[in-house]
């Protein structure tokens, strides 16, 4: 991957905004290849690594902001919190996430972890880190994600157009300084360590959806 066009790794529409970053992008891929080639198991597989990048940046309307990737062989597909459909029982930040959607909804949660249809719907699902060591959550920090996930957020955010930001969790919302005017929704992290020091109670997708609608954008289908 790391020697390949930046426009066949990511939606055409994301290369140019990634283009400032490429350098540190490549130096993390080369870093992981390197790793994979002494048998570390690098999460998620490597045609997943930038998969939050498949979709139009033009299409993105809620910025959710994570961690990392789940570092449990199986979990992580690309898109921060989701997980493959197949998955069970669910990560224990998902099943938290689905409580407080529950909750805050009034709508029964989805039918698996998978969470392409919020992708669908303009969710940018992006974590802070978009890799990790498997078994060693926040191994790969300061590889050099921050900087391609910093380039991320200041091109969402420069389009000028309907955006929230949903920050879930201290990484997460190391990014605020680049947000300028944009909404924020941010609360603890969803893991079962935190959840219950303000994740629980924060109703992030009923106020995301009402912040949406004061900037005359549609709102996102949760569910």
């Amino acid at each position: 991957m790391a020697g390949e066009p930046l426009a066949s790794l990511v939606h055409p529409e994301w290369a140019p905004a990634l283009a400032p970053c490429e350098s540190a992008l490549r130096a993390a891929l080369r870093s992981l290849a390197a790793q994979a080639h002494d048998g570390v198991a690098i999460l998620p597989a490597p045609s997943r690594l930038l998969r939050a990048f498949s979709r139009p940046l033009s299409g993105v309307k809620v910025l959710l902001l994570g961690q990392d990737p789940y570092p449990t062989p199986g979990h992580a597909i690309g898109l921060s919190f989701a997980c493959d459909a197949s998955v069970r029982p669910l990560p224990r930040s998902l099943a938290n996430i689905y409580r407080e959607l529950v909750s805050d909804l009034g709508a029964p949660a989805p039918a698996n972890g998978d969470l392409s249809p919020w992708a669908d719907e303009g969710v940018l699902l992006l974590n802070r880190v978009l890799s990790v060591r498997a078994g060693s959550a926040g191994s790969h920090r300061r590889l050099g994600w921050e900087e391609v996930t910093d380039a991320a957020v200041r091109a969402v955010v420069g389009r000028g157009a309907p955006l929230v930001a949903i920050l879930w969790g201290k990484d997460a919302q190391s990014v605020a300084p680049l947000l300028g005017t944009t909404p924020v929704i941010a609360s603890a992290h969803p893991s079962p360590l935190s959840a219950s020091r303000g994740f629980f109670g924060s109703r992030p997708f009923s106020r995301a959806n009402a912040l949406l609608a004061a900037q005359g954008a549609d709102p996102v289908r949760w569910v």
